[in-house]
């Protein structure tokens, strides 16, 4: 019997639990929630060649849907277009939802205005955990490496001695700055607030308001920004070295103008989905933080 069934009183094999969209993370968390005994399927993520013992790929959203107790939507979130991180094509609309069991429950990461009126109108709990710290603590090293990879593959820099501006102190941008400082580079941190600058001093980053953007950027070789608000702009990409790599770490709709990069031939990338370079760990930490919901919300607490 593994961990969860021992500590919860909560019926699991009586549960129809849909895994619709996401990545490798979400093979784990399939499989772990098989594990407990309830009833799985899945759709819309990358499928093992060998398959996941106990879950039951199905050839569509709806299908997977049909008649489960909860829906368990990707936490990198949904794309500008109302579709959710994953393989195929997914809208979760008022059509898609309807086939779920009344009052069932879908937990994701972020879900947009479409989906919250799609599920307030069917009566349906919509569970987010984008903001549970704990779990976004557990997943940032997974972010952080993955970002750190890009960062190596995309430049013909050493992340040594290079200078490089965090955008944000969340919790991806303080750990981010803490690694990169560690590593050698040069260290800028920009943020609104005097107590993120202040703790990023503190750990050796050198710090400014995102309203100096412009006037740092001419020295930069690299800019990671993290905050999901359109602050680096095309004024801030013009003042940018050609060399420089700018990396939008945020959800959508994004903090950096990709398009503008693109269109002035600046290397860019929105590296969504991160969490993907650690599946196993990263799957596992989510399904604690996800099991843990569903416990609660069975509960009644």
């Amino acid at each position: 019997m593994n961990e969860t069934n021992k500590e919860s009183s909560v019926d699991w094999s009586s549960l129809i639990i849909a895994v619709v969209g996401g990545d490798a993370r979400e093979r784990e968390i399939a499989r772990l929630a098989a594990s407990t005994g309830a009833r799985v399927r899945a759709f819309g993520f990358p499928w093992p060649e060998g398959g996941i013992a106990g879950v039951e790929k199905m050839e569509t959203a709806s299908a997977a849907l049909e008649g489960a107790h909860f829906a368990l939507f990707p936490i990198p979130g949904m794309g500008l277009d109302g579709s959710l991180f994953g393989t195929e094509t997914i809208i979760p609309d008022r059509e898609l939802l309807s086939v779920l069991q009344p009052g069932a429950h879908i937990i994701l990461g972020t879900p947009d205005e479409g989906l919250k009126q799609a599920a307030d109108s069917l009566g349906l709990g919509l569970h987010e955990y984008e903001s549970d710290k704990e779990l976004m603590l557990m997943r940032m090293p997974a972010i952080v490496e993955g970002a750190l990879k890009l960062a190596i593959e995309n430049t013909d820099r050493t992340l040594h001695e290079s200078e490089v501006c965090v955008v944000g102190y969340g919790n991806i941008g303080a750990m981010l700055t803490r690694v990169l400082v560690l590593l050698g580079a040069k260290v800028t941190m920009a943020a609104r607030k005097p107590v993120a600058r202040a703790d990023a001093r503190n750990v050796g980053a050198r710090t400014t308001h995102t309203d100096d953007l412009e006037a740092i950027a001419p020295k930069l070789d690299i800019l990671f920004s993290t905050v999901p608000t359109r602050i680096v702009t095309p004024c801030v990409l013009d003042k940018l070295p050609p060399h420089a790599l700018v990396m939008d770490l945020s959800a959508p709709p994004g903090g950096v103008d990709l398009d503008y990069a693109k269109k002035i031939d600046l290397p860019a990338i929105w590296a969504r989905g991160l969490g993907k370079r650690a599946p196993v760990t990263v799957g596992a930490s989510q399904w604690k933080g996800i099991s843990e919901r569903i416990q609660t919300i069975l509960k009644g607490d």
